[in-house]
């Protein structure tokens, strides 16, 4: 299946989370002089029209992005994820979503190196586009997941990984467990990142045990509802699973997740969430 398009969604609440986690990973990550890789496995389109067909028809990021969106009160651990905004809407105009990759690309130094995959046939090209004159980065059509294999470890065995697909399918949460494995293999010093929905508890729920049983250490999970948990239909939440992450994320992500969650979810529904699912 391919009908997932995240341009419905781009800049929505998950989003928020998702690109802040991103953001100061690369942060902690760039402290070091030496280069890094940065793997995108689901990339997307890379940026989003805000006015589009698509985003006006959800209109999501007006509960996202849309609040703190020129926010005089944003703590200092969403700078550099909303530098990344900021500089694509030089005209001060929330008009264009960077997506992950132009996250990166905004965040990365000339030493870096980027690695994008994505599959959707619409996407791809846009995603193309994108990166044509960027030296740094390479865009395939492709499975993420087997990059996972062909691309790691780096040469210079530093790194983020990024996974992030649509979960369009059941599948997809065994996949990524599956990915993650391999990818761990590989690079069991690099960073891994896994964004997931929460629409059915319970799924998050087996996918955590599965990562358990893995045997790797070293799991931080972070979390952001906007809702209660709820068997109806519709996204109440989202996550990051990070394996190895810089040691002050945790602390990081502690501190800004209440300002956020206040921004986000006003009416006070919901939940904020920093747990090691697996400590060292």
């Amino acid at each position: 299946m391919l009908s997932y398009r995240h341009s419905f969604h781009a800049g929505n609440h998950a989003d928020v989370l998702k690109h802040t986690v991103q953001s100061l990973i690369i942060q902690s990550l760039s402290e070091k002089e030496k280069p890094f890789l940065y793997l995108d496995t689901h990339a997307g389109a890379g940026r989003y029209l805000l006015n589009s067909e698509h985003a006006e028809r959800t209109g999501e990021y007006m509960e996202g992005i849309g609040r703190l969106w020129q926010n005089p009160e944003a703590p200092e651990q969403l700078q550099p994820y909303l530098s990344a905004v900021s500089a694509l809407n030089p005209s001060g105009r929330l008009k264009y979503y960077p997506g992950s990759p132009l996250i990166a690309r905004h965040l990365l130094r000339a030493q870096d190196t980027i690695e994008l995959t994505e599959l959707h046939p619409t996407d791809y090209p846009l995603l193309r586009n994108e990166f044509l004159k960027d030296d740094r980065a390479r865009v395939a059509r492709g499975d993420g997941y087997q990059q996972l294999k062909a691309k790691l470890p780096p040469a210079a065995r530093r790194g983020l990984i990024l996974i992030d697909p649509p979960y369009e399918m059941k599948s997809d949460y065994q996949a990524v467990v599956d990915g993650i494995r391999e990818g761990y293999k590989r690079f069991a010093t690099g960073v891994f990142a896994l964004w997931y929905p929460v629409v059915l508890r319970q799924q998050i729920k087996r996918m955590l045990s599965e990562l358990q049983a893995t045997g790797i250490k070293r799991i931080l999970q972070i979390e952001l509802a906007v809702r209660p948990d709820s068997d109806q239909r519709g996204m109440t939440a989202s996550g990051m699973i990070v394996i190895n992450p810089p040691w002050k994320l945790a602390a990081e992500m502690e501190a800004v997740l209440p300002w956020l969650h206040k921004q986000l979810s006003p009416a006070g529904t919901g939940h904020t969430l920093v747990n090691w699912v697996v400590p060292e």
